[in-house]
C-alpha cells in the first residue's frame, strides 16, 4: 500500500541491518528500537503510541525469547510484527448486524474524509453478500451532497432514500427517521445513514450527528477518517468519540502518498477496532481489515491471504476446469486468452496485487514502473481480430496483422510479439496440463527425460568405442579409462570443465534417495 511505503522501507532496512549479525547485544536492540521510533513518528504516529509500541519491543526484545532463539533476528522481527497488530486492534472484527431487521449503519466523520463513496462501496459489498441496503441522504448542507449520494447509489445498483433535495434545506433528524421506517415497510435489511461532514470539529456538527443517532439508535456508528490526516487524526478520533462515541473505524484514502500514522494511531488511542479500509477510488476498492495482514504488509512480508481471497471470488470454477481441459486437448485460443485477463482484471490493480507478494518492497521502482494499460493495449489488440483468427492464430499473415494494427491503433510488431508469446505460453501450459515439465528457451526439457539428443550421444559413443555395458557403475569405470587415454578436455559449455563420472558409490546414493534397492 502506498501510504505505508515510506515506514515499510524504513522498518526493512533497519531488519536488512539487524539479520548480518548472529547474535544481539544490548546495543544492537537499542539501536533498532531507536531507528523503529524515528521512522514510526516520521510517519505521524501518535507520540504516545510510538512510546508504548517501543517499550513493549525494548522489553521483550531484551527478554530470555530473544537470547535464548537459533536466530534472535528473526525474532524481534516476530515481536514487532506481534506489536504492529496489537496497535492496530489485534484481532479482526466484522459488521453487526441487527437480530430484528434493519440493520442502521450510521456514517460520521469531518468533510472530504470520503463518506459518501464509502457509503456507495459498502452498500456494493453488502449486496454482493445478499443483503439489501438501503442509502439514506441525510447531509442536507453540502452543495450537492445528495445529487452525489444519487450517483453513488446508481452506480452501486443500491436503492437511496432522498426526500430533500438538500443544499441547506431539510431536517436531516427527521429524515434519518423516516429513513429507517421506510426501509422496514419496504423490507430493506440494512440501512446506511449519510450524514453531514464539516471542515473541522464543531459543535453544531456534534449536536447534530448525536440528535441524528439517538433518533436512529444504529447498530453501527462507522467514524471514517481519512488516511492522509496526519497527526490531526487523534484530536478529531477523540472528538467524535466524545460527541457520538463511534463503535468502529473506517480508514479511506490508503492508496494515497502520504505517510499514514493515522492507521497506527486511531484503533490504539480510541480502543475502536479499524473494520474496513478504502484502498481505492473504484466502488470495489473496499476490503475488511485485517490487523495481522496490515501488519505484514507494513513489513513487506506480504499478504498472501488476502491475494487468493480476490482470485477467490473474480475467478469461476467451472471457468477454470474448461480451461485447464482445453490447454491439456491444445484448444487454448486466444478467445481463452482474453476471458483470463478480463477476470484478471476483476481482481483489481495489478500493482496492488504484486505489492501483497512477500518482498516486493524490494521492487517498488519495478512496480511502479509497471504499465497498467499494458492489459488494455493486449485486449484491444485481440478484440480487433475476427473470430477465426483468434481461434487459429496460425493464419495471421502480413495483411491481417497489419489490418489488427491498424484496428487496435498498435504497431505490426506489437501484434507479432502478442503472437508470439500466445504461442510460448499455450506451449508452455500445454506441457503443464499433462504433467511434463516446460522446457525453457535455450535450456531445454528441465530435468525431463532423455530425448534424441540423449540418442545422438549414444551413437556418437558407439563410434568412439565406447562402453555397451548395461551396468551404470561398469560403463562409467570403463569410460573413465577411455577418457583418460584421451587428449585434454574440451570443457563445458560453460567453461568449468567436463563433469566427472559419477562413482559406484555414488550411484549408489542416488538409487537410495529415489527409493530404489
Amino acid at each position: 500500500m502506498a501510504t505505508f511505503g515510506t515506514l515499510s522501507d524504513r522498518l526493512t532496512e533497519t531488519f536488512r541491518t539487524l539479520r548480518t549479525k548472529g547474535k544481539l547485544s544490548a546495543a544492537d536492540i537499542d539501536g533498532t528500537v531507536r531507528e523503529i521510533r524515528r521512522a514510526l513518528l516520521d510517519a505521524d504516529v501518535a507520540l504516545t503510541v510510538v512510546k508504548d509500541f517501543t517499550g513493549k519491543v525494548r522489553e521483550r526484545a531484551l527478554g530470555d525469547e530473544v537470547n535464548r532463539a537459533l536466530n534472535p533476528a528473526q525474532q524481534v522481527v516476530q515481536i514487532v510484527n506481534e506489536e504492529l497488530v496489537g496497535i492496530l486492534g489485534g484481532q479482526q472484527r466484522r459488521l453487526q448486524f441487527a437480530k430484528q431487521p434493519p440493520t442502521v449503519i450510521m456514517l460520521a466523520g469531518l468533510q472530504g474524509s470520503g463518506k459518501t463513496t464509502f457509503a456507495g462501496k459498502l452498500a456494493k459489498q453488502l449486496e454482493k453478500d445478499g443483503h439489501t441496503p438501503l442509502l439514506v441522504a441525510c447531509d442536507l448542507q453540502r452543495p450537492n451532497a445528495v445529487n452525489q449520494l444519487q450517483v453513488v447509489a446508481e452506480r452501486a445498483g443500491a436503492a437511496i432514500y432522498a426526500p430533500e433535495p438538500g443544499n441547506g434545506t431539510g431536517d436531516p433528524v427527521k429524515v434519518a427517521r423516516d429513513g429507517v421506517e421506510h426501509a422496514r415497510r419496504q423490507q430493506h435489511d440494512v440501512v446506511i445513514i449519510d450524514t453531514a461532514g464539516r471542515l473541522g470539529v464543531d459543535a453544531e456538527l456534534m449536536k447534530q450527528a448525536a440528535d441524528i443517532r439517538r433518533a436512529t439508535d444504529p447498530d453501527e456508528v462507522l467514524f471514517v477518517i481519512d488516511s492522509m490526516i496526519g497527526q490531526d487524526a487523534v484530536a478529531t478520533a477523540k472528538a467524535f468519540q466524545d460527541g457520538v462515541d463511534f463503535t468502529g473505524v473506517v480508514l479511506s484514502k490508503l492508496d494515497g502518498d502520504a505517510r499514514g500514522g493515522a492507521a497506527l494511531s486511531v484503533a490504539s488511542i480510541t480502543g475502536r477496532p479499524i473494520i474496513f479500509a478504502s484502498t481505492g477510488e473504484g466502488l470495489d476498492d473496499l476490503e475488511a481489515f485485517h490487523p495481522d495482514r496490515m501488519a505484514s504488509r507494513i513489513l513487506d512480508l506480504g499478504d498472501i491471504l488476502t491475494l487468493i481471497e480476490q482470485a477467490q471470488q473474480a475467478f469461476d470454477e467451472e471457468e477454470a476446469q474448461k480451461v485447464a481441459e482445453k490447454l491439456a486437448s491444445e484448444q487454448f485460443t486466444l478467445e481463452d486468452f482474453l476471458e483470463q485477463l478480463q477476470q484478471v482484471r476483476k481482481m483489481g490493480s495489478m500493482k496492488k496485487m504484486l505489492g501483497m507478494l512477500p518482498g516486493m518492497g524490494q521492487m517498488k521502482q519495478q512496480i511502479d514502473s509497471f504499465d497498467e494499460r499494458e492489459i488494455d493495449r493486449t485486449e484491444a489488440i485481440i478484440r480487433s481480430m475476427t473470430p477465426g483468427e483468434r481461434r487459429n492464430p496460425k493464419v495471421l499473415n502480413g495483411s491481417r496483422r497489419l489490418r489488427i494494427a491498424r484496428g487496435s491503433g498498435m504497431t505490426v510488431t506489437d501484434v507479432n510479439q502478442l503472437v508470439q508469446r500466445f504461442d510460448q505460453a499455450a506451449k508452455m501450459m500445454k506441457t503443464v496440463a499433462r504433467g511434463g515439465v516446460p522446457s525453457m528457451p535455450g535450456m531445454g526439457a528441465v530435468g525431463g527425460k532423455p530425448g534424441a539428443s540423449s540418442k545422438r550421444g549414444n551413437k556418437k559413443q558407439k563410434s568412439s568405442g565406447g562402453s555397451r555395458s548395461g551396468n551404470p557403475a561398469k560403463r562409467a569405470a570403463e569410460n573413465a579409462g577411455l577418457t583418460a587415454a584421451a587428449s585434454a578436455p574440451t570443457g563445458s559449455g560453460f567453461g568449468l570443465g567436463g563433469a566427472s563420472q559419477p562413482s559406484e558409490a555414488d550411484l549408489a546414493e542416488i538409487q537410495k534417495l529415489f527409493g530404489k534397492s
